[in-house]
């Protein structure tokens, strides 16, 4: 479709692999900053709990590869809003817990490693990148076993259109084959596989 890749790194994975998580993203980005204490990294991060959207996807830059950027309490609080998922490039805690929450939740990394006094969100909505991917609230995430991949919002309609052609054929060669026919002739007749 003459988009670049669109694809995240694949070294952010799913905290339960089994289930997928699609929707519209809201964008959070933050950053380390030891001079600022518990109290005030506290408030700025259910500040932003509370502005994320019901039905959206919260997809977080944080600028940082040594803390958690998830937890169990927040992951209650996504759920209890109407929050679809959490994907970050940066660290998950509480994992368990946050498993039995039911948010669907994917990251790089595990630290018990608290953002108290060390990390404050700061970027709501603003575009952000991850892997030299631009993400922009609004965009659309799709996510599962196999990664994370972002739609840019004035492509929807077309990639939906386009996805549901192609797993159309994909079943035209699925019963192809099951049907009896070769491979390179199923591959040769739908010109897919």
């Amino acid at each position: 479709m003459g988009l670049p890749d669109q694809i995240l790194p694949r070294t952010i994975r799913s905290l339960d692999p089994t289930r997928a998580l699609a929707g519209r993203i809201f964008t959070v980005s933050g950053h380390l900053d030891f001079t600022v204490d518990g109290h005030t990294t506290l408030l700025e991060w259910t500040r932003m709990l509370s502005k994320a959207p019901s039905g959206s996807v919260v997809v977080c830059q944080p600028n940082d590869d040594s803390l958690a950027h998830m937890g169990e309490l927040s992951a209650e609080t996504f759920v209890y809003k109407g929050v679809r998922g959490y994907l970050c490039d940066g660290g998950c805690r509480d994992s368990v817990r946050i498993l039995e929450t039911g948010l669907r939740v994917w990251s790089r990394y595990f630290t018990p490693r608290d953002v108290v006094g060390r990390w404050v969100p700061g970027g709501f909505g603003e575009p952000i990148v991850i892997g030299g991917v631009s993400i922009r609230s609004g965009d659309y995430l799709m996510a599962d076993r196999d990664g994370a991949l972002i739609i840019p919002q004035e492509h929807i309609q077309e990639v939906t259109e386009k996805v549901e052609e192609v797993l159309r054929t994909e079943n035209k060669v699925r019963t192809a084959i099951l049907n009896g026919v070769d491979p390179v002739e199923a591959y040769l007749r739908f010109r897919k596989f």
